[in-house]
Order: structure tokens, then C-alpha cells, then sequence
């Protein structure tokens, strides 16, 4: 799985100081600049990362074990959840994207890209625009480029916004062919596992505390033996059931440092650790930072 931290080295030689410090890691790009610079078609493999795109032009797609051709103007959603690729760039493509981490709506708007039916596993986001849409699509990026380079204080809030204008876009274009029936029933208990996992977030009071945190808490829930989760869960989406739930955990931890008045104790009491230091370790193994320190940056 490529992580958004080695797709900006392999394309820009590493990260900015400013984007480094933004949750999510947002940046949004023009095709024909990447096409300049010589930049090569990704390979077949999932990300941890999101990709909305305005494609113009013909390429075939793959999604999962789909091929899927494309041509004129087409938006396109790629998630964490399924690998992807595409042909090489002709010369003469068009189009814009953006790339970002989960955290990236989570910070504010606390928005579930988890439970929308545009990410359902299943679902092949794909969506052939016609001209009145192309140019709405295509606006809404110019209104990014324009935007990332912008000294405004609430420019990533604007973003967000603007972002969430093409998800929904992309959800009212959806069209009944591009959402697959689950093949099997592991496909099934991933996409309930997940739509379980996410339903416990957001963390709104300090008193009230996490229920599920464990592997063996959503298979109870799920009416399903611990390894059939794991196993399950893992062949659909690349993570295994505990890097699922500690990434949100991790995620929820950075909005409540950084969004409210908490103290640190109160925070783990909320997230379900039963012990401040035992949440000390936690975060400080899946950020690389105390709770204290980055609460101060």
C-alpha cells in the first residue's frame, strides 16, 4: 500500500513544510503541469489516501478486477479501500486532482467518508460528465488551485467545502450500474465492520467513552468468529481489523487535542484507554509525537 507521504516524494521529492503540518496532507494539481514534469501513471496497488480527479481525455481504468474506459469528461473517486491504476498519459490529457487522508474532513466538518455510499466497497465511483457538469466539476478545482496558494487564514476550510461539493456531486450522479452486489459475505461483513467502526465517531462528551476497540468487540457485535473477521477484513481492504480501529482512534485523538479544551486524561478517558500512560504510549506509537507535544504545534 502507498502512503500519501512516499506518493509526494515520488512526485515532488517530498512534502512542504506547509503541507507537512496540514491534517489530511491536502494538495491539489493541474494534469498538464504533471505531464510537464514528466510524471508516470501510478502502479496497480491501494493507497492510504483519497483521490477525486476531473479526467479528460481516454484511458482505461482499473478498479479492483474492472477495467473501465473512459473518455471525454469524467469524474472519478479513488479510496483506500481498493487498488487502482490507469494507462499511461497521452500527451494531450486534461484534467485536475486532489489528493488528501481521511483526516483531512475529519478535522472539521467530521464528515464519515467511511459511510458514504460514493466509498462503499462494491461501489466503482466512476462518472461520465456531460458538458454543463465538466464545467461545474472543472470550476470547482480552479476555485482549489486558486485557493492552496492563498494567504487566507480559513483557506483549507474553504477547501473542505469545495471538496465536499464534488463528493455530493459524485453521489447524485451515481448511477444504479456502478454499485456492485457483494459477492460473498466476507465483502459484506467488511462493509458493516466498517460502517460499525465509524458510527462511534464523533466523540462529543468527555464522559461518554468508546464501546468497541477491540477485534474481538466487532466480531461480538457482528455475530462472527474474531479470525473470520481479521481474515476477511484484510483481504478486502489491505489493513488488518486493529490498524482499522487504531488509525481512527489515532485520528479522533488528533481532532480532540487540537479542537477542544479537554485535558489529556479526559481525552483517554473518552477514547476508552485505561490509563492516561497507557494512551501516552498509544498515540506516541502511531504519530511519532506525545499527546502534550502535539497539542502544541
Amino acid at each position: 500500500m502507498e502512503s500519501l507521504e512516499e506518493f509526494y516524494q515520488h512526485k515532488f521529492n517530498g512534502l512542504t513544510v506547509d503541507i507537512q503540518q496540514q491534517i489530511g496532507q491536502f494538495n491539489v494539481f493541474d494534469i498538464a503541469d504533471r505531464l510537464a514534469n514528466q510524471t508516470t501513471s501510478p502502479v496497480y496497488t491501494r493507497r492510504n489516501f483519497y483521490k477525486v480527479m476531473l479526467y479528460i481525455g481516454e484511458n482505461v481504468f482499473y478498479y479492483g478486477d474492472q477495467s473501465i474506459p473512459v473518455s471525454g469528461m469524467t469524474l472519478l473517486f479513488f479510496h483506500p479501500r481498493l487498488a487502482y491504476a490507469y494507462e499511461a498519459l497521452a500527451k494531450d490529457t486534461k484534467g485536475y486532482f486532489c489528493v488528501f487522508q481521511e483526516e483531512f474532513f475529519q478535522e472539521n466538518f467530521r464528515l464519515n467518508l467511511n459511510e458514504l455510499p460514493l466509498f462503499a466497497p462494491g461501489h466503482i465511483p466512476v462518472y461520465s460528465l456531460n458538458e454543463e457538469d465538466g464545467k461545474e466539476v472543472a470550476t470547482v478545482f480552479l476555485k482549489m488551485l486558486k485557493e492552496i496558494d492563498s494567504e487566507y487564514i480559513f483557506k483549507y476550510e474553504l477547501i473542505r467545502a469545495y471538496v465536499t461539493e464534488l463528493i455530493f456531486l459524485g453521489m447524485k450522479l451515481s448511477p444504479d450500474r456502478t454499485l456492485l452486489k457483494h459477492t460473498d459475505a466476507g465483502l459484506r461483513i467488511t462493509a458493516l465492520f466498517t460502517e460499525l467502526l465509524g458510527r462511534q465517531f464523533l466523540v462529543e462528551f468527555s464522559n461518554h467513552r468508546l464501546l468497541l476497540r477491540r477485534p474481538h468487540d466487532f466480531a461480538d457485535k457482528l455475530a462472527v468468529h474474531v479470525n473470520y473477521l481479521n481474515r476477511v477484513v484484510k483481504k478486502n481492504t489491505g489493513k488488518t481489523t486493529s490498524e482499522h480501529i487504531f488509525e481512527r482512534i489515532t485520528s479522533e485523538a488528533k481532532i480532540l487535542l487540537r479542537h477542544t479544551s479537554w485535558n489529556i486524561s479526559q481525552i483517554s478517558y473518552a477514547l476508552g484507554f485505561e490509563d492516561l500512560a497507557h494512551f501516552n504510549r498509544f498515540f506516541k506509537k502511531q504519530s511519532g509525537t506525545s499527546p502534550s507535544v502535539y497539542r502544541k504545534v
